[in-house]
């Protein structure tokens, strides 16, 4: 069935998705986003749903792996066989798609992160990036992306406490920041008792701990566009759950709602989309199968590609669009630079005398240190570069997935469950969250055997850890497990093997959902898919936006950096490309 054109259709309803369909219908255009999954859930539909079987175990608000996989591979060698159950990451189905079962840790990518090979080469020159890695400047630098930042971050309701304001170090927050035009939204939330006890001892030793930016309310908010959120209740379910009281920011609870207030917007669920179809030079329309099975075209003047990055990557491949990346001769652009991050095994401690209140919390309450992240510690004499943010969080330890013993406790019986009494209330844990460079055997592609229900080949991961990914986190781990020590627990976790990878990368575990690149940004239509506008070089009308077009992966949360080039994007189609459509970088 062919639909009447509009001014432009979202492929995918989450952050981005939301985004774009707000800032577009509010400056006139029409928009149709399309969503796989079910409708909008606001904050009374999660009142009653502490479950942590169903949402934390059995991933209710998750993409269905059962019917639609991706499949892995660790080098060019082995055969990819599919990732038939979410484990180490959870991406999202629904309205809102991974921003309701986010947990709201909100951060800023360095200025460094944006330049990372310029700045490695510039600091110790080309010899120090190892061979096979293939790390991109990002095309745009911090600076032109903050005003971006702040607009999200004011928003959303992002809490924290800036550390450099106009090139002011601020005491108390993070030093190592790009300069702020001014602070957060609101101050901090509530230190946890844990995340005092961290940052008291890291301070101690010479680290910079600072509040976790964190897009969950530490007390009622009005935004900008007059949207009106409560505070967080600190309950102890952020992560895999819906907020209860919207004090999380969601698309649904934020943006999405601003883009159905103008009338403009129509939202349709259910729509499963398969292909752009073009001619060669400009997207004409999407075709998706709706709830009743039916084949369905909705033409668009402005195709926005806003889903996950695995499904960003697997729409253009199948439809055609873009040349493939090829790992053999370089050559290609779609797939390229695929990226994860490292969480490597954490450091705890087991204190005899503390009560950290572990069932209380928020996604994004912790201290972080930032010390020995990106490049903000000097590399000269390491064998590795970038680094990663060591964090103590207050998340909630929930009863199933969230218990700790000492190393030398049975993993059942008698003995483990009086060391879950002795140990629940008085276990701190930090957490080391790596940075994944890019390389030129980390990719994506269309698998050659497996196929979804559509009869569409499923996408395939290659992807491994690599040497300079276990020196970097077996460096932070040895720095973790020094400050754990300095708090002089009864008893330690982690200790010698804090740092540590699996031999290879193990998808039964869960990691972060921060997978970047497949279409990737730059200034040289050579080796980006998209501009520094999220644009593709070949298709001006067709926009890819997300972590997708990250060249390689920090070691921060992504959610601020993709929403803010989402806004980035958002204005220069408002802007620029509604009166001359066409390219919007020469």
């Amino acid at each position: 069935m062919a639909l009447d054109r509009v001014d432009a259709v979202c492929i995918g309803m989450g952050w981005t998705g939301g985004i774009m369909a707000a800032e577009l219908t509010k400056a006139g255009m029409t928009v149709v986003g399309l969503e796989r999954g079910g409708g909008q859930r606001n904050s009374e539909d999660f009142q009653q749903d502490h479950d942590e079987l169903a949402y934390s175990v059995r991933g209710q608000l998750y993409q269905d792996f059962s019917t639609e996989a991706l499949t892995l591979r660790h080098d060019l060698r082995e055969r990819a066989l599919p990732i038939r159950r979410i484990a180490s990451f959870c991406p999202g189905t629904g309205v809102g798609g991974a921003g309701v079962h986010w947990n709201g840790q909100t951060f800023r990518y360095h200025p460094s992160d944006f330049r990372m090979r310029s700045e490695t080469i510039e600091r110790y020159g080309a010899g120090k990036i190892p061979d096979g890695m293939s790390i991109q400047d990002w095309g745009i630098t911090y600076e032109e992306l903050e005003p971006y930042y702040d607009r999200f971050e004011y928003m959303a309701g992002i809490a924290g406490r800036a550390g450099n304001i106009r090139g002011a170090i601020r005491p108390g927050g993070n030093p190592f920041e790009g300069a702020r035009d001014r602070d957060y939204a609101l101050g901090p939330m509530q230190e946890s008792y844990a995340g005092a006890v961290f940052g008291e001892t890291a301070a101690q030793l010479g680290y910079h701990p600072f509040p976790q930016p964190s897009a969950n309310l530490p007390e009622a908010y009005v935004n900008p566009q007059g949207v009106s959120r409560s505070h967080c209740l600190y309950c102890g379910f952020c992560e895999n759950y819906g907020c209860e009281v919207g004090a999380k920011a969601d698309p649904n609870v934020t943006v999405i709602p601003e883009a159905m207030k103008t009338g403009r917007f129509e939202l349709r669920t259910g729509a499963n989309v398969v292909r752009i179809v073009h001619d060669g030079k400009q997207g004409k329309a999407v075709q998706y199968y709706d709830r009743a099975g039916r084949l369905q075209e909705q033409p668009a003047d402005v195709i926005l590609v806003t889903a996950w990055v695995f499904n960003n990557a697997r729409l253009l491949l199948v439809s055609d669009i873009g040349e493939p990346y090829d790992p053999q001769t370089g050559r290609g652009v779609i797939g390229r630079n695929y990226a994860y991050q490292i969480m490597p095994t954490p450091a705890r401690a087991f204190f005899k005398d503390k009560d950290f209140h572990p069932f209380m919390g928020s996604g994004a309450n912790g201290v972080v240190v930032d010390d020995l992240n990106a490049d903000n510690f000097d590399h000269a004499g390491l064998d590795f570069i970038g680094g990663g943010a060591l964090i103590a969080e207050s998340t909630g330890i929930r009863p199933i997935l969230g218990l700790q013993v000492p190393p030398d406790v049975p993993k059942w019986g008698a003995r483990w469950k009086q060391s879950i009494r002795d140990n629940y209330r008085g276990t701190l844990s930090v957490l080391i969250q790596g940075q994944s460079p890019s390389y030129r055997t980390h990719y994506l592609d269309l698998d050659p055997t497996y196929r979804d229900a559509a009869g569409l080949p499923l996408v395939r991961m290659t992807f491994d850890f690599q040497d300079n990914e276990r020196r970097m986190g077996a460096y932070l781990g040895a720095k973790s497990a020094d400050i754990v020590r300095a708090m002089n627990p009864d008893a330690v976790a982690g200790h010698g093997v804090a740092g540590a990878l699996e031999p290879h990368y193990d998808v039964t575990r869960y990691q972060t959902t921060h997978n970047t690149g497949g279409v990737i940004m730059g200034s040289d239509p050579q080796h980006s898919a998209v501009n520094t506008y999220q644009q593709l070089w070949d298709f001006p009308n067709i926009f890819v936006i997300g972590a997708s077009s990250f060249p390689q992966n920090a070691g921060l949360n992504p959610t601020g950096t993709v929403a803010a080039l989402a806004y980035r994007t958002a204005e220069a189609i408002v802007d620029r490309y509604r009166r001359r459509p066409g390219p919007l970088v020469g």
